[in-house]
């Protein structure tokens, strides 16, 4: 669908956003029909098409609320779009599982469709989380399927990617991921027992100890349920990109806290703190993905940068903002 045809509305974030779903037909897991949900800022009416574009990707037990960011970016010259995956945040359809897909390929279609919808000419991507490795294998397909798609990206932005199992060593890894394959085939929607995430939201949301506010039912405190079927999708994710084969073909910038604080409950440390992902894991496979590679850890991160506090977010917004002054130079 072309951007002039999408059905733009006043979105959630307020008169300056506006928001419109992009149909993509049945879901491959049997869940109906879903659609990603494209987001833009637009203050009194103008999203500037002229512009570089910057699109957010969120993660898992996500979606598009940070305001800031698109404000930031917009008044430096940007345009500034976001994707809510189907079923995620704006995208999820009553009778839909959470968040619930079985394979990361199935998000081309979401990511393809919001791309052709852009005007802008050059576009930078986003990728929070789990968009880590999405973003990362779709952005290998188009560089080797796609030219046309491919061309029009300018580069990629990581903030805190998972690209592998925190909290496991090669070897247990291993044995897992092929327990988790065969179970998947036999019960793929088996809820698992799976990290709660309660820690990180008491951290950033304003009604405990953050300064953020955002939908309790788009993103949970504790975060959605988790299905085998999901966890092998993720699993083969990672395996793709451990192999050595995945190649983004753009400039990446990759930032991370400077550190982990993973399975504690909350304390005024894990505000300075990934409590989410291992760094070090971030790291280490984010500079397989791209030969132009930039890497930028920032000290006292939270797992979302751009939810940081004061002083790290200007950090995060001010190394964002120099990188892409050397992929965007102006015209």
């Amino acid at each position: 669908m072309t951007y002039d045809a999408l059905a733009w509305h006043e979105d959630i974030l307020g008169p300056n956003f506006q928001s419109a779903p992009l149909e993509l037909g049945p879901d491959p897991d049997g869940e109906g029909d879903v659609c990603a949900t494209l987001v833009r800022y637009c203050p009194n009416g103008d999203a500037h098409d002229e512009r570089p574009a910057l699109v957010w990707v969120h993660g898992m037990t996500d979606y598009f609320f940070h305001s800031h960011v698109a404000e930031y970016f917009y008044e430096r010259g940007y345009a500034y779009y976001a994707v809510d995956l189907r079923k995620c945040g704006r995208s999820h359809r009553a009778g839909q599982t959470w968040h619930y897909i079985s394979d990361l390929h199935y998000y081309d279609a979401d990511l393809n469709a919001a791309l052709d919808a852009l005007p802008n000419k050059r576009v930078v991507i986003m990728g929070h989380s789990t968009a880590g490795t999405i973003v990362a294998l779709w952005m290998d397909r188009l560089r080797r399927t796609d030219p046309e798609r491919f061309q029009r990206i300018s580069g990629v932005v990581f903030n805190s990617p998972w690209l592998a199992m925190m909290g496991m060593s090669n070897s247990v890894y291993e044995v897992a991921k092929h327990a988790v394959y065969a179970g998947a085939k036999v019960a793929p929607r088996l809820e698992i027992p799976a990290g709660d995430l309660t820690t990180y939201g008491e951290s950033v949301h304003v009604t405990e100890h953050g300064e953020w506010d955002f939908d309790l039912e788009m993103k949970p405190m504790g975060g959605h349920k988790k299905y085998l079927g999901w966890v092998a999708a993720v699993f083969r994710g990672f395996d793709a990109i451990h192999s050595g084969h995945v190649d983004m073909g753009v400039p990446l910038l990759t930032m991370t806290s400077g550190r982990s604080e993973l399975g504690k409950e909350y304390s005024e440390s894990t505000n300075t703190a990934d409590v989410i992902v291992d760094v070090k894991q971030s790291q280490r496979w984010a500079k397989e993905l791209s030969s132009h590679y930039t890497l930028h850890p920032i000290p006292d991160g939270r797992h979302d940068l751009f939810l940081s506090r004061p002083a790290p977010l200007e950090e995060v917004f001010s190394t964002t903002e120099a990188w892409l002054r050397t992929i965007l130079p102006e015209d």
